[in-house]
């Protein structure tokens, strides 16, 4: 393929012509500070570990716990220090420090690259997000049963640099400012979701009038049934119509079931429990107590139970469901996993308003609520997809800001 004009091609794929290729070790210093294995028993740490790291994280040092350094804590961190685990799992989580740090240090499951001069440590940090040193790190790894990389084949991992300072800072404000319009979303969505969490213990607290009943009384409660063994293929129909409810079907939706990745063949749906659309479904195995209301003709395994005949209003009894999601696990029975049991679901109670009405105005309320965290997570997503945009292009120069 030609190459458009003022751009080359490289052993890590198309820069600009002015760009070059460098190894890392050319742009930072790797472990400058290497603490002895006896410092740590001479003062106290504040100690960042690999579990304080998430993927891709850009941090304030302030929001990590503090904690006492073990003795293979000897690598002391600065700002503007990058922090890359070397540890399976963890080999792509990364952290910048954004802030002065006194008396900080990791352990050896880190390199810490410190950029030099000539090199933007907020553009370096952002290629670790990019493809293409990830891509590099996981051509390390794979086939190898060694977990972990060492600090040659961290200075070994290549990137391209545009040919300025002044260029690696635009680059990193650009998408400094888009992490930072993702970081106030996320902030927005936190503070939505507090706000309705109150408004649902506000509006399903008992008031005069009410009355207090148990589940079993205003549904019946009836629990799914599984064909055996379930890995025989006899049982799915990738044609199929009916749907099959795995949990993990039901944590990646919200409130409404819209499709499920199996369908369940003749033969599996007599072996199952059927369930009509718009009907009330909860899990009761491993990730207990999510409701979930089903917009598509579905079975269920014995993993959860439907509530057939609600003498309520159904999303306001969803609602009142997803509000005790958290007490469930309290009390379910515990073995390789935890579950609950019909018994217990039956004798819950739940408090009732006297009229569907003032049922259905509670639950248009929480509904809306919904909508609303629900549109922010979308925009949310579509925030992260426009800066992985920015990063493809910015980072390997297909779009330039000078």
């Amino acid at each position: 393929m030609e190459l458009k004009t003022g751009y080359k091609q490289t052993e890590i794929g198309v820069i600009p012509s002015d760009w070059e290729v460098k190894t890392i070790a050319e742009v930072v210093e790797v472990d400058p500070d290497n603490l002895g294995s006896s410092t740590n028993s001479e003062y106290e740490f504040n100690y960042i570990s690999l579990e304080d790291v998430d993927y891709g994280t850009l941090r304030n040092i302030s929001e990590i716990v503090f904690k006492n350094a073990p003795s293979r804590a000897r690598r002391k961190v600065k700002k503007n220090d990058i922090l890359i685990s070397t540890v399976r799992p963890n080999l792509k989580s990364h952290l910048l420090i954004t802030n002065d740090v006194f008396d900080w240090v990791c352990s050896t499951g880190f390199s810490v690259l410190r950029c030099k001069s000539e090199t933007n440590s907020a553009f370096l940090f952002n290629h670790f997000f990019a493809s293409i040193i990830n891509r590099q790190i996981e051509n390390l790894i794979t086939g190898s049963n060694y977990p972990a990389i060492n600090s040659k084949e961290v200075k070994a991992l290549q990137i391209p640099i545009p040919p300025t300072l002044t260029e690696q800072t635009l680059i990193a404000t650009a998408l400094s400012d888009a992490d930072a319009l993702i970081s106030s979303l996320e902030k927005l969505i936190a503070k939505k979701r507090n706000i309705k969490q109150g408004a649902m213990q506000k509006l399903l607290q008992p008031k005069e009038g009410w009355e207090v009943k148990k589940l079993g009384e205003i549904a019946t409660v009836v629990r799914g049934a599984s064909p055996r063994p379930i890995e025989d293929p006899k049982w799915f129909d990738e044609n199929s119509s009916i749907g099959w409810v795995r949990i993990s079907d039901v944590t990646k939706s919200v409130k409404i079931l819209t499709e499920t990745t199996q369908k369940l063949s003749e033969l599996g749906i007599q072996s199952s429990r059927y369930v009509e659309e718009g009907n009330l479904i909860m899990s009761i195995c491993a990730t207990v107590g999510r409701p979930i209301l089903t917009k598509i003709n579905v079975c269920i395994h014995d993993g959860f139970v439907v509530f057939r005949n609600p003498q309520v209003e159904i999303n306001y009894l969803y609602y009142f469901l997803s509000f005790m999601e958290k007490d469930w696990s309290k009390n379910g029975q515990t073995g390789s996993q935890m579950n609950l049991n019909t018994t217990l679901i039956n004798t819950t109670e739940i408090p009732v308003p006297p009229n569907k009405a003032e049922q259905t105005r509670i639950a248009t309320i929480l509904s809306d609520m919904d909508a609303e965290i629900d549109a922010l997570e979308t925009k949310l997503e579509k925030y992260k997809k426009v800066k992985l945009g920015m990063m493809q292009n910015l980072l390997t120069g297909k779009i330039r800001l000078v």
